[in-house]
Formats: structure tokens, C-alpha cells, sequence
């Protein structure tokens, strides 16, 4: 065994192995996940979450090598590339109504990335104990959260022509549909008069359907989400 571990760092010693050992690390690590993610149908998947992985690796690579050749600071590209990072899990994150998707796995892609710096940084268990923690959030975490208690929230705002005479109509819609009006009251600013409503909800409902059927009521002009339904 002792021979093993000594061969390995000896191989480890030789600057090529070592960057050959890194990417094909962070290959397997960044793959894991985002083969979970796309055995899920997300909109990122197993490609994505690998060149991720292999970019941050070589930033960091990068990093230390400008500081060997030159003193840089070698901490600088990293933190250039967890703020590039957002630009690229902001194309995964969709709008599909008044519900927002990809978020988790935008923030999967910047947990890779951490994980491909750290890799490229030399600190491999982290990095492997990291993408077990990872995996395990997102292919496991949604059977404790079906076990809690959760809610939805969502606000709207509502412009009609008579807002206190559809207020009325609008609590039926809510109540018939089983979302629980936490706050309806009519706002009276310079611009507009209109009814703003804060609705709670335990399971999904078709928010869409809702919409359409408070735009069915009489005198009715507009109906705008005004927080994200989440």
C-alpha cells in the first residue's frame, strides 16, 4: 500500500501527470452530477456540467501558473470566473408562466465550478466528498421535502375599472380553487387604482388558469405577478 501512495506522488511530482490527473478528476466529478441532472431532463446535462468543470480547472491552472512565471496574483481569474459563471447559469433558468425553472440547476453549475477550482487547486478529497454532498442533495433532497410542510406564495395585481366591486368575484376564484388570500386590499397611487392580492397555496395549482379566469370578470383590464411564485 505504502508503495502504491508513493508511486502516486511521485507520478504526482511530474507537472504534465499532475494537470492530466486534474482534468480527468474533475471529468468523473463534474460528470456525476451532471449526469443526474440529466437524467432528470434539465436543461443542462452531462456535456455542460463537464465543460464547466474542465474550464474552472484550467482557470485555476492558469492562476498558478501566473503566479509561477510571473507573481501574479493567482486568485484573480477564479474570482472572474464565478462572476462569468452567472451569465451561463442564467441561460438554464426559464420562465414558464408565473413559475420560474432552472434555478437548481444554475446553482448546480456553480457548485461545479467550486468544485473544478478546488480540483485545479490540488485539494482532491474536498473536491470528492464536495460532489458526493452535491449529488446527494439533488438526487435524494426532494424525498424529505415531500415529507415537510411547504408553501407557495404569489402576489398580483389586478387593474380593473371597479375594483371594489370585483373584490368579491376575485375571493370566490381563490377560494374555489383551495389558495388562501393572505393580503387583498386596493392601492390608490398617482397612476392607477388596482387591487393588489398575496395568495398561499400547499400544492401546484394551475396559476395560468387562475389568471384567466379573474381576466374573465367584468371590468378587468390586467392581471401582473408581482413576486416570483416561489
Amino acid at each position: 500500500m505504502n508503495t502504491i501512495i508513493e508511486g502516486f506522488q511521485n507520478l504526482m511530482a511530474i507537472k504534465e501527470f499532475e494537470i492530466f490527473f486534474k482534468l480527468i478528476l474533475i471529468v468523473f466529478l463534474a460528470g456525476l452530477v451532471g449526469y443526474e441532472r440529466e437524467s432528470w431532463k434539465k436543461p443542462a446535462g452531462f456535456r455542460t456540467y463537464v465543460l464547466v468543470g474542465i474550464s474552472a480547472v484550467l482557470v485555476m491552472l492558469c492562476g498558478d501558473m501566473l503566479y509561477e512565471e510571473i507573481g501574479a496574483d493567482p486568485t484573480r481569474i477564479p474570482a472572474q470566473l464565478l462572476s462569468g459563471i452567472g451569465f451561463l447559469g442564467a441561460g438554464t433558468i426559464l420562465r414558464d408562466g408565473f413559475n420560474v425553472k432552472g434555478l437548481t440547476t444554475a446553482a448546480g453549475l456553480l457548485a461545479v465550478t467550486c468544485i473544478g477550482l478546488i480540483v485545479g487547486a490540488g485539494f482532491y478529497i474536498p473536491a470528492i466528498i464536495a460532489t458526493f454532498v452535491v449529488y446527494c442533495v439533488l438526487s435524494y433532497s426532494h424525498i424529505l421535502s415531500t415529507k415537510l410542510e411547504h408553501y407557495y406564495f404569489i402576489d398580483l395585481k389586478i387593474t380593473s375599472d371597479t375594483p371594489k366591486e370585483i373584490l368579491e368575484d376575485i375571493r370566490k376564484i381563490f377560494n374555489k380553487e383551495k389558495l388562501e388570500i393572505m393580503k387583498i386590499k386596493i392601492v390608490n397611487d398617482d397612476l392607477e387604482e388596482f387591487i393588489k392580492v398575496e395568495v398561499k397555496y400547499k400544492e401546484k395549482v394551475d396559476i395560468n388558469g387562475i389568471v384567466a379566469k379573474i381576466m374573465a370578470i367584468d371590468s378587468v383590464n390586467e392581471v401582473v405577478e408581482t413576486k416570483s411564485a416561489e
